[in-house]
């Protein structure tokens, strides 16, 4: 069980990152192929293409999260010094957090609402509901991946004065002329 979980942890967004865009890039492929060679276009490529664009965005930001990649000013950084970035690290993530419970929550709220109503997709018949549970689990999921970054940036701070490493998120990465 501990293995799968290690697994899920690693893998988890790579993978499902991989499964949409190689059903994105296949449909649209499709859809070229069948509209200018065929002359016939389809009518659900689109919609597909587009739904799992959105899927992919959310889902990359927790991949980006995990990877300390997601969009943070780092020139705030460069102002202070070694155990301080820590501290404005774990201040980024605890307001990033708290931003991605506000999107689950109401974004929870409104896609349950629309699978109530019952409303579906034009072209795939799909629930709507399910396209608007994309923030809600993207976020989720970033949400995790900011709580692993929180416990790593308490950990650096109570471990800083024996190892003096900055965890990834606090690092500077901006070259300084």
């Amino acid at each position: 069980m501990l293995k799968v979980l290690r697994w899920l942890d690693e893998n988890f967004e790579k993978y499902i990152l991989f499964v949409l865009s190689s059903i994105m890039v296949s449909v649209i492929f499709v859809q070229v192929f069948m509209r200018y060679v065929m002359s016939n276009s389809l009518s659900w490529s689109e919609e597909l293409a587009r739904y799992c664009f959105i899927w992919l965005i959310y889902i990359g930001i927790s991949y980006a999260v995990k990877h300390h990649r997601h969009i943070k000013v780092d020139a705030a950084l460069i102002l202070f010094k070694d155990k301080t970035k820590i501290y404005f690290s774990l201040i980024s993530n605890i307001l990033f957090l708290v931003f991605c419970v506000y999107v689950v929550f109401y974004g929870y709220g409104i896609a349950s609402q629309l699978l109530m109503f019952g409303q579906t997709t034009p072209a795939l018949q799909i629930p709507t509901g399910v396209v608007y549970l994309a923030p809600p689990v993207g976020m989720g999921l970033a949400g995790i991946r900011l709580i692993q970054n929180i416990i790593g940036n308490i950990i650096s701070i109570k471990n800083f004065d024996k190892t003096h490493e900055l965890p990834k998120d606090a690092e500077q990465n901006i070259n300084v002329i």
